[in-house]
């Protein structure tokens, strides 16, 4: 059966670790088959493309106890990091993007993003990203 090749648009607007985890899995899943893929960090989902504050993220910041046990449960099943993902999109040629608004919002500065992450144009990438996508997903 031949493999369906999509361009495929992942949005995270969060910063809870448990949806950064799935969307970078998600993402890189997608590239791996064979897809184009984007991934667009807005809001606080900035933070995931922060060489620094990623290492911060919390799973489950309102439920410490679950979300410690789901950390361990990660390790035992020795899980990549959600830093190691994110050097897999970026190595494996995702695009990786950075909104703008949130950027100056946040006081981050473009040395503060893993090489490879571009700030999106906000002229542009909804017209030349999400339209032209077959899937957008969302977290």
């Amino acid at each position: 059966m031949d493999k369906v090749k999509k361009n495929v648009s992942v949005m995270c607007f969060h910063d809870e670790l448990c949806q950064v985890y799935n969307a970078l899995m998600t993402a890189l899943s997608l590239l791996r088959e064979g897809n184009t893929v984007d991934v667009f960090f807005g809001s606080r989902g900035i933070n995931a493309v922060h060489k620094d504050k990623i290492r911060e993220l919390k799973c489950l910041p309102d439920q410490p106890e679950i979300g410690e046990a789901v950390l361990r449960k990660m390790d035992e099943m020795n899980l990549p990091s959600a830093e190691e993902l994110m050097f897999f999109l970026i190595a494996e040629k995702a695009r990786v993007w950075a909104c703008p608004l949130n950027k100056e919002l946040f006081g981050i500065k473009e040395s503060d993003f893993y090489d490879g992450v571009k700030t999106a144009d906000p002229a542009t990438y909804y017209k030349d990203v999400i339209m032209k996508a077959d899937m957008n997903l969302t977290f």
